[in-house]
Protein backbone atom coordinates (compact mmCIF):
# COMPACT_ATOMS: atom_id res chain seq x y z
CA UNK A 1 0.00 0.00 0.00
CA UNK A 2 1.16 3.10 -0.99
CA UNK A 3 1.52 5.92 2.12
CA UNK A 4 0.60 9.85 1.41
CA UNK A 5 4.88 10.27 1.21
CA UNK A 6 5.22 7.57 -1.47
CA UNK A 7 2.08 9.16 -3.52
CA UNK A 8 4.38 12.62 -3.30
CA UNK A 9 7.38 10.81 -4.37
CA UNK A 10 6.09 10.30 -8.23
CA UNK A 11 8.80 12.61 -9.28
CA UNK A 12 9.70 13.10 -13.01
CA UNK A 13 13.07 11.93 -13.09
CA UNK A 14 11.14 8.00 -11.78
CA UNK A 15 7.66 9.20 -13.97
CA UNK A 16 9.09 7.33 -17.16
CA UNK A 17 10.28 4.10 -15.64
CA UNK A 18 7.52 3.98 -13.26
CA UNK A 19 5.14 4.20 -16.37
CA UNK A 20 7.11 0.82 -18.03
CA UNK A 21 5.40 -0.61 -15.44
CA UNK A 22 1.40 0.60 -15.82
CA UNK A 23 -0.24 -0.97 -18.46
CA UNK A 24 -0.56 1.74 -20.92
CA UNK A 25 -3.78 -0.03 -22.37
CA UNK A 26 -7.21 -0.09 -21.51
CA UNK A 27 -8.12 -2.91 -19.43
CA UNK A 28 -11.84 -2.69 -21.10
CA UNK A 29 -10.69 -1.54 -24.41
CA UNK A 30 -13.40 -1.94 -27.44
CA UNK A 31 -12.37 -4.68 -29.76
CA UNK A 32 -11.75 -3.37 -33.36
CA UNK A 33 -14.60 -5.46 -34.63
CA UNK A 34 -17.11 -3.70 -32.35
CA UNK A 35 -15.70 -0.50 -34.01
CA UNK A 36 -15.80 -1.98 -37.46
CA UNK A 37 -18.29 -0.01 -39.01
CA UNK A 38 -19.74 3.44 -38.21
CA UNK A 39 -23.43 2.09 -37.81
CA UNK A 40 -21.40 -0.10 -35.05
CA UNK A 41 -19.74 3.15 -33.75
CA UNK A 42 -22.77 4.79 -33.42
CA UNK A 43 -23.69 1.94 -31.19
CA UNK A 44 -21.23 2.42 -28.25
CA UNK A 45 -23.24 6.11 -27.23
CA UNK A 46 -26.27 6.40 -25.31
CA UNK A 47 -27.51 9.64 -27.87
CA UNK A 48 -30.99 10.05 -27.91
CA UNK A 49 -32.20 8.91 -31.24
CA UNK A 50 -34.96 11.30 -30.77
CA UNK A 51 -32.21 13.86 -32.10
CA UNK A 52 -29.74 14.55 -34.59
CA UNK A 53 -26.66 15.33 -32.64
CA UNK A 54 -24.49 17.87 -34.71
CA UNK A 55 -22.71 19.67 -31.23
CA UNK A 56 -20.72 16.69 -29.61
CA UNK A 57 -17.62 18.77 -30.30
CA UNK A 58 -19.08 20.92 -27.27
CA UNK A 59 -19.47 18.58 -25.00
CA UNK A 60 -19.36 14.83 -25.54
CA UNK A 61 -21.46 11.95 -24.97
CA UNK A 62 -19.11 8.81 -23.65
CA UNK A 63 -19.25 5.85 -25.26
CA UNK A 64 -19.51 2.30 -23.70
CA UNK A 65 -16.14 1.53 -22.62
CA UNK A 66 -15.65 5.03 -21.12
CA UNK A 67 -18.69 4.96 -19.45
CA UNK A 68 -18.15 1.48 -18.19
CA UNK A 69 -14.92 2.80 -16.53
CA UNK A 70 -16.61 5.39 -14.85
CA UNK A 71 -18.65 3.34 -13.02
CA UNK A 72 -15.95 0.54 -12.06
CA UNK A 73 -13.66 3.45 -10.31
CA UNK A 74 -16.52 4.84 -9.36
CA UNK A 75 -18.23 1.94 -7.01
CA UNK A 76 -14.35 1.48 -6.22
CA UNK A 77 -14.32 5.01 -4.71
CA UNK A 78 -17.60 4.25 -2.79
CA UNK A 79 -16.73 0.98 -2.07
CA UNK A 80 -13.41 2.33 0.02
CA UNK A 81 -12.26 5.54 -0.53
CA UNK A 82 -9.15 6.25 1.38
CA UNK A 83 -7.73 2.55 0.10
CA UNK A 84 -8.97 3.61 -3.83
CA UNK A 85 -6.96 6.66 -3.28
CA UNK A 86 -3.98 4.77 -2.46
CA UNK A 87 -3.75 3.88 -6.39
CA UNK A 88 -3.45 7.58 -7.11
CA UNK A 89 0.05 7.31 -7.98
CA UNK A 90 -0.31 4.18 -10.31
CA UNK A 91 -3.51 5.42 -11.81
CA UNK A 92 -2.20 9.15 -12.98
CA UNK A 93 0.64 7.15 -14.36
CA UNK A 94 -1.39 5.13 -16.23
CA UNK A 95 -3.83 8.43 -17.89
CA UNK A 96 -0.30 9.74 -18.59
CA UNK A 97 1.27 6.72 -20.24
CA UNK A 98 -2.16 6.50 -22.39
CA UNK A 99 -2.45 10.02 -23.00
CA UNK A 100 1.32 10.36 -24.23
CA UNK A 101 0.26 7.78 -26.50
CA UNK A 102 -1.96 9.31 -28.47
CA UNK A 103 -0.17 12.72 -28.50
CA UNK A 104 3.03 11.03 -29.74
CA UNK A 105 5.23 12.23 -26.66
CA UNK A 106 6.34 10.73 -23.07
CA UNK A 107 4.41 10.52 -20.18
CA UNK A 108 7.02 13.01 -18.73
CA UNK A 109 5.48 15.87 -20.83
CA UNK A 110 2.07 15.42 -19.71
CA UNK A 111 0.02 17.37 -17.48
CA UNK A 112 -3.25 16.35 -16.51
CA UNK A 113 -6.18 19.26 -16.37
CA UNK A 114 -9.96 19.23 -16.11
CA UNK A 115 -10.10 21.70 -19.48
CA UNK A 116 -8.84 23.99 -22.08
CA UNK A 117 -9.16 26.63 -20.32
CA UNK A 118 -7.42 25.19 -17.48
CA UNK A 119 -4.26 24.15 -19.71
CA UNK A 120 -3.78 27.76 -21.20
CA UNK A 121 -3.45 29.07 -17.50
CA UNK A 122 -1.32 27.30 -16.12
CA UNK A 123 0.97 28.08 -19.70
CA UNK A 124 0.32 31.73 -20.02
CA UNK A 125 0.29 32.37 -16.06
CA UNK A 126 3.37 30.18 -15.83
CA UNK A 127 5.29 32.08 -18.12
CA UNK A 128 8.34 34.25 -17.11
CA UNK A 129 7.88 37.37 -19.21
CA UNK A 130 9.59 41.03 -18.98
CA UNK A 131 7.79 44.30 -19.67
CA UNK A 132 9.59 44.79 -22.69
CA UNK A 133 8.30 40.85 -23.87
CA UNK A 134 5.01 40.73 -26.08
CA UNK A 135 2.55 38.09 -26.25
CA UNK A 136 1.18 38.08 -30.50
CA UNK A 137 -2.35 36.75 -30.69
CA UNK A 138 -5.30 37.20 -33.19
CA UNK A 139 -8.56 38.07 -33.18
CA UNK A 140 -9.68 34.76 -34.06
CA UNK A 141 -8.93 33.27 -30.60
CA UNK A 142 -11.54 31.96 -27.85
CA UNK A 143 -12.29 34.33 -24.86
CA UNK A 144 -10.50 31.92 -23.05
CA UNK A 145 -6.96 32.62 -24.42
CA UNK A 146 -7.85 36.25 -25.19
CA UNK A 147 -8.42 36.48 -21.26
CA UNK A 148 -5.50 34.11 -20.05
CA UNK A 149 -3.22 36.65 -21.93
CA UNK A 150 -4.74 39.96 -20.55
CA UNK A 151 -4.37 38.15 -16.80
CA UNK A 152 -0.68 37.34 -17.33
CA UNK A 153 -0.05 41.19 -19.62
CA UNK A 154 -1.22 43.08 -16.39
CA UNK A 155 0.85 40.94 -14.14
CA UNK A 156 3.94 40.61 -15.91
CA UNK A 157 3.54 44.58 -17.25
CA UNK A 158 4.15 42.80 -20.85
CA UNK A 159 2.16 44.08 -23.64
CA UNK A 160 -0.09 42.43 -26.16
CA UNK A 161 -1.34 42.56 -29.56
CA UNK A 162 -3.76 40.73 -32.55
CA UNK A 163 -3.62 40.53 -36.00
CA UNK A 164 -5.79 38.70 -38.28
CA UNK A 165 -4.53 35.88 -40.02
CA UNK A 166 -7.12 36.23 -42.97
CA UNK A 167 -9.43 38.71 -43.60
CA UNK A 168 -12.79 36.47 -45.10
CA UNK A 169 -12.64 32.88 -43.77
CA UNK A 170 -14.37 31.05 -47.03
CA UNK A 171 -10.96 32.23 -48.77
CA UNK A 172 -8.21 32.09 -46.42
CA UNK A 173 -4.90 30.35 -47.52
CA UNK A 174 -2.66 28.40 -46.02
CA UNK A 175 0.27 31.21 -47.44
CA UNK A 176 -1.86 34.09 -46.27
CA UNK A 177 -1.63 32.85 -42.47
CA UNK A 178 1.81 31.85 -42.92
CA UNK A 179 2.51 35.44 -44.35
CA UNK A 180 1.14 36.98 -42.02
CA UNK A 181 2.38 35.93 -38.97
CA UNK A 182 5.43 36.06 -40.57
CA UNK A 183 5.22 39.38 -40.91
CA UNK A 184 3.54 40.17 -37.30
CA UNK A 185 6.34 39.02 -35.09
CA UNK A 186 8.47 41.58 -34.00
CA UNK A 187 12.14 41.47 -31.66
CA UNK A 188 9.96 41.81 -29.02
CA UNK A 189 7.47 38.87 -29.42
CA UNK A 190 8.41 36.51 -26.82
CA UNK A 191 4.81 34.26 -27.34
CA UNK A 192 2.49 33.75 -30.22
CA UNK A 193 -0.98 32.49 -29.13
CA UNK A 194 -2.91 30.66 -32.23
CA UNK A 195 -5.86 28.12 -31.91
CA UNK A 196 -5.42 25.01 -34.54
CA UNK A 197 -9.56 25.26 -35.18
CA UNK A 198 -11.21 28.64 -34.77
CA UNK A 199 -14.53 27.80 -33.25
CA UNK A 200 -15.80 31.06 -34.93
CA UNK A 201 -15.30 29.94 -38.18
CA UNK A 202 -13.91 26.41 -38.41
CA UNK A 203 -10.46 27.58 -39.99
CA UNK A 204 -8.36 25.13 -39.35
CA UNK A 205 -4.67 26.46 -39.27
CA UNK A 206 -1.68 25.18 -40.65
CA UNK A 207 -0.13 24.61 -37.04
CA UNK A 208 3.05 23.06 -38.50
CA UNK A 209 3.85 26.09 -40.80
CA UNK A 210 3.30 28.54 -38.48
CA UNK A 211 5.53 26.96 -35.74
CA UNK A 212 8.29 26.86 -38.84
CA UNK A 213 7.75 30.86 -39.11
CA UNK A 214 8.41 30.94 -35.05
CA UNK A 215 11.48 28.84 -36.03
CA UNK A 216 12.73 30.74 -38.56
CA UNK A 217 12.13 34.00 -35.93
CA UNK A 218 14.64 31.98 -33.27
CA UNK A 219 17.70 32.17 -35.80
CA UNK A 220 19.91 34.45 -33.91
CA UNK A 221 18.07 35.00 -30.99
CA UNK A 222 19.50 34.54 -27.20
CA UNK A 223 17.03 31.67 -25.23
CA UNK A 224 15.82 34.20 -22.97
CA UNK A 225 13.81 35.60 -25.64
CA UNK A 226 13.04 32.88 -27.90
CA UNK A 227 9.96 32.72 -29.50
CA UNK A 228 7.40 29.98 -28.14
CA UNK A 229 4.37 28.77 -29.60
CA UNK A 230 1.06 28.32 -27.53
CA UNK A 231 -1.78 26.19 -29.10
CA UNK A 232 -5.35 26.27 -27.88
CA UNK A 233 -5.69 22.41 -29.81
CA UNK A 234 -9.05 21.54 -28.39
CA UNK A 235 -10.97 21.33 -31.75
CA UNK A 236 -8.46 19.38 -33.48
CA UNK A 237 -7.24 16.97 -30.62
CA UNK A 238 -9.03 13.77 -31.66
CA UNK A 239 -10.14 14.53 -35.46
CA UNK A 240 -6.81 15.08 -37.20
CA UNK A 241 -4.15 12.00 -38.09
CA UNK A 242 -0.66 14.48 -37.04
CA UNK A 243 0.29 13.91 -33.38
CA UNK A 244 0.61 16.37 -31.07
CA UNK A 245 4.47 15.84 -31.25
CA UNK A 246 4.75 16.65 -34.90
CA UNK A 247 2.75 20.10 -34.74
CA UNK A 248 6.06 21.44 -33.73
CA UNK A 249 4.52 23.63 -31.25
CA UNK A 250 6.02 24.43 -27.43
CA UNK A 251 3.06 24.40 -25.63
CA UNK A 252 -0.41 22.69 -26.10
CA UNK A 253 -3.98 22.09 -24.19
CA UNK A 254 -7.03 20.64 -24.95
CA UNK A 255 -9.87 19.47 -23.22
CA UNK A 256 -10.53 15.69 -23.69
CA UNK A 257 -13.67 15.91 -23.23
CA UNK A 258 -14.84 17.47 -27.01
CA UNK A 259 -13.39 14.83 -29.84
CA UNK A 260 -11.46 12.39 -27.70
CA UNK A 261 -14.60 11.13 -25.96
CA UNK A 262 -12.82 11.25 -22.55
CA UNK A 263 -14.92 11.94 -19.75
CA UNK A 264 -16.41 15.08 -19.10
CA UNK A 265 -13.83 16.99 -16.74
CA UNK A 266 -11.15 16.19 -18.15
CA UNK A 267 -7.94 17.58 -20.46
CA UNK A 268 -4.31 17.63 -20.97
CA UNK A 269 -1.04 20.39 -21.62
CA UNK A 270 1.69 19.39 -23.42
CA UNK A 271 5.24 20.30 -23.75
CA UNK A 272 8.99 19.28 -23.93
CA UNK A 273 10.53 19.23 -20.21
CA UNK A 274 12.86 22.24 -21.09
CA UNK A 275 9.50 24.02 -21.85
CA UNK A 276 8.04 23.05 -18.77
CA UNK A 277 11.42 24.40 -16.93
CA UNK A 278 10.90 27.95 -17.90
CA UNK A 279 7.29 27.96 -16.40
CA UNK A 280 6.35 29.01 -12.39
CA UNK A 281 4.45 26.82 -11.25
CA UNK A 282 0.43 28.66 -10.52
CA UNK A 283 -1.45 25.88 -8.28
CA UNK A 284 0.29 23.62 -6.04
CA UNK A 285 1.44 20.54 -6.84
CA UNK A 286 0.99 16.86 -5.06
CA UNK A 287 3.47 14.92 -7.40
CA UNK A 288 6.52 16.61 -7.19
CA UNK A 289 8.67 15.04 -3.92
CA UNK A 290 11.23 18.12 -4.36
CA UNK A 291 8.06 20.33 -3.88
CA UNK A 292 6.94 18.37 -0.99
CA UNK A 293 10.72 18.10 0.16
CA UNK A 294 11.27 21.78 -0.12
CA UNK A 295 8.33 22.70 2.32
CA UNK A 296 9.47 20.09 4.86
CA UNK A 297 12.63 22.05 4.78
CA UNK A 298 11.21 25.14 5.10
CA UNK A 299 13.83 26.29 2.12
CA UNK A 300 12.88 27.31 -1.96
CA UNK A 301 12.60 24.58 -4.56
CA UNK A 302 15.39 23.24 -6.42
CA UNK A 303 16.13 22.72 -9.81
CA UNK A 304 14.51 23.86 -13.15
CA UNK A 305 10.34 22.78 -13.11
CA UNK A 306 8.92 19.66 -14.54
CA UNK A 307 5.49 18.66 -15.66
CA UNK A 308 4.93 17.42 -11.98
CA UNK A 309 5.59 21.32 -10.74
CA UNK A 310 2.82 22.32 -13.00
CA UNK A 311 0.45 19.23 -12.33
CA UNK A 312 -2.20 20.87 -10.17
CA UNK A 313 -3.00 19.28 -6.78
CA UNK A 314 -6.77 19.27 -5.20
CA UNK A 315 -8.88 16.19 -5.43
CA UNK A 316 -10.62 15.28 -8.36
CA UNK A 317 -13.30 13.34 -10.02
CA UNK A 318 -11.05 10.35 -10.09
CA UNK A 319 -13.30 7.86 -11.80
CA UNK A 320 -13.24 10.35 -14.46
CA UNK A 321 -9.51 11.29 -14.80
CA UNK A 322 -8.99 7.35 -14.06
CA UNK A 323 -11.02 6.71 -17.22
CA UNK A 324 -9.25 8.82 -19.53
CA UNK A 325 -6.97 5.81 -20.85
CA UNK A 326 -10.49 3.66 -22.11
CA UNK A 327 -10.96 7.12 -24.75
CA UNK A 328 -7.46 6.84 -26.03
CA UNK A 329 -8.10 2.81 -26.45
CA UNK A 330 -11.13 3.92 -28.34
CA UNK A 331 -9.07 5.96 -30.51
CA UNK A 332 -6.21 3.97 -31.26
CA UNK A 333 -8.49 0.97 -32.27
CA UNK A 334 -10.44 3.55 -34.75
CA UNK A 335 -7.75 4.43 -36.02
CA UNK A 336 -6.41 8.59 -36.73
CA UNK A 337 -6.18 7.99 -40.25
CA UNK A 338 -9.83 6.27 -40.46
CA UNK A 339 -10.94 9.05 -38.10
CA UNK A 340 -9.69 12.22 -39.87
CA UNK A 341 -11.23 10.59 -43.57
CA UNK A 342 -14.50 10.14 -41.62
CA UNK A 343 -14.77 13.83 -40.13
CA UNK A 344 -13.41 15.29 -43.46
CA UNK A 345 -15.51 13.35 -45.87
CA UNK A 346 -19.07 13.78 -43.25
CA UNK A 347 -18.02 17.90 -43.33
CA UNK A 348 -17.33 18.11 -46.89
CA UNK A 349 -20.84 16.96 -47.59
CA UNK A 350 -22.52 19.40 -45.34
CA UNK A 351 -20.26 22.39 -46.48
CA UNK A 352 -20.94 21.42 -50.62
CA UNK A 353 -24.67 20.70 -49.75
CA UNK A 354 -24.85 23.89 -47.70
CA UNK A 355 -23.30 26.09 -50.47
CA UNK A 356 -26.27 24.97 -52.75
CA UNK A 357 -29.04 26.27 -50.66
CA UNK A 358 -30.21 29.76 -51.58
CA UNK A 359 -29.68 32.38 -48.80
CA UNK A 360 -27.21 30.37 -47.07
CA UNK A 361 -23.73 31.32 -46.42
CA UNK A 362 -21.04 29.34 -45.85
CA UNK A 363 -17.86 30.92 -43.84
CA UNK A 364 -15.79 27.43 -43.61
CA UNK A 365 -13.21 27.02 -46.09
CA UNK A 366 -14.49 24.09 -48.70
CA UNK A 367 -11.00 23.03 -48.59
CA UNK A 368 -10.82 19.81 -46.31
CA UNK A 369 -6.88 21.10 -45.46
CA UNK A 370 -8.40 24.11 -43.82
CA UNK A 371 -10.97 22.59 -41.60
CA UNK A 372 -11.84 20.20 -39.33
CA UNK A 373 -15.48 18.93 -37.72
CA UNK A 374 -16.81 22.62 -37.28
CA UNK A 375 -18.85 23.94 -40.27
CA UNK A 376 -19.79 27.32 -39.51
CA UNK A 377 -22.76 29.28 -41.85
CA UNK A 378 -25.76 31.91 -41.72
CA UNK A 379 -28.92 31.60 -43.31
CA UNK A 380 -29.94 35.33 -44.95
CA UNK A 381 -32.60 37.14 -42.78
CA UNK A 382 -32.37 35.38 -39.49
CA UNK A 383 -30.57 35.62 -36.91
CA UNK A 384 -27.96 32.41 -35.66
CA UNK A 385 -29.50 32.01 -32.39
CA UNK A 386 -33.34 32.03 -34.27
CA UNK A 387 -32.17 29.54 -37.04
CA UNK A 388 -30.25 27.48 -33.82
CA UNK A 389 -33.74 27.25 -32.25
CA UNK A 390 -35.61 26.62 -35.69
CA UNK A 391 -33.58 23.95 -36.55
CA UNK A 392 -34.02 22.16 -32.70
CA UNK A 393 -37.79 22.58 -33.32
CA UNK A 394 -36.99 19.99 -36.32
CA UNK A 395 -34.76 17.99 -33.64
CA UNK A 396 -31.59 18.89 -35.38
CA UNK A 397 -29.24 19.72 -32.31
CA UNK A 398 -26.99 23.01 -33.69
CA UNK A 399 -25.04 25.91 -31.95
CA UNK A 400 -24.13 29.45 -32.55
CA UNK A 401 -20.84 31.04 -32.17
CA UNK A 402 -20.12 32.54 -29.00
CA UNK A 403 -18.64 35.62 -30.20
CA UNK A 404 -19.69 39.24 -31.27
CA UNK A 405 -19.86 38.51 -34.80
CA UNK A 406 -21.81 34.90 -34.43
CA UNK A 407 -22.59 32.28 -37.03
CA UNK A 408 -24.61 28.82 -36.84
CA UNK A 409 -22.81 25.67 -36.53
CA UNK A 410 -22.89 22.38 -37.42
CA UNK A 411 -20.34 19.66 -36.68
CA UNK A 412 -21.00 16.52 -38.02
CA UNK A 413 -18.80 13.77 -36.33
CA UNK A 414 -18.53 9.86 -35.49
CA UNK A 415 -22.27 9.67 -34.16
CA UNK A 416 -23.21 11.01 -37.42
CA UNK A 417 -23.75 9.80 -40.83
CA UNK A 418 -24.82 10.18 -44.49
CA UNK A 419 -28.23 10.00 -44.34
CA UNK A 420 -27.92 12.32 -40.67
CA UNK A 421 -26.25 15.14 -42.98
CA UNK A 422 -28.48 15.05 -45.56
CA UNK A 423 -31.77 14.92 -43.61
CA UNK A 424 -29.76 18.17 -41.32
CA UNK A 425 -29.07 20.32 -44.87
CA UNK A 426 -32.95 19.58 -45.77
CA UNK A 427 -33.93 21.16 -42.28
CA UNK A 428 -31.56 24.13 -43.47
CA UNK A 429 -33.31 24.05 -46.48
CA UNK A 430 -36.47 24.53 -44.79
CA UNK A 431 -36.08 27.30 -42.54
CA UNK A 432 -33.98 29.36 -45.37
Amino acid sequence: MLSRRELLATTGSTLAAAACSVPPRSTTSVTAAALSTWPKVREQFLLSREYLHFSQFFLVSHPKTVRDAIERYRRMLDDNPFLTMERTPEMKLRVRGAAAEYLGGKPEEVVLVDSTTQGLALIYQGLRLRPDHEILTTIHDHYVTHEAIRLTTERSGASSRRIALYDAPHTATRDEMVDRLRRAIKPATRIVGVTWVHSSTGVKVPIRELANVVADANRGRADADRVLLVVDGVHGFGNQEPTVAELGCDFFAAGCHKWIFAPRGTGIAWARPSNWALLRPTIPSWSSSELHHAWEDGRSPSGPADATWIQPAGFKAYEHQWAMPEAFAFHRELGRGRVEARIRDLNSQCKEGLAKIPGVTVHTPRDPSLSAGIVCFDVAGLLPKDVVKKLLEKKVVASESPYKLSHVRLAPSLVNDEAEVDMALRAVRAIA
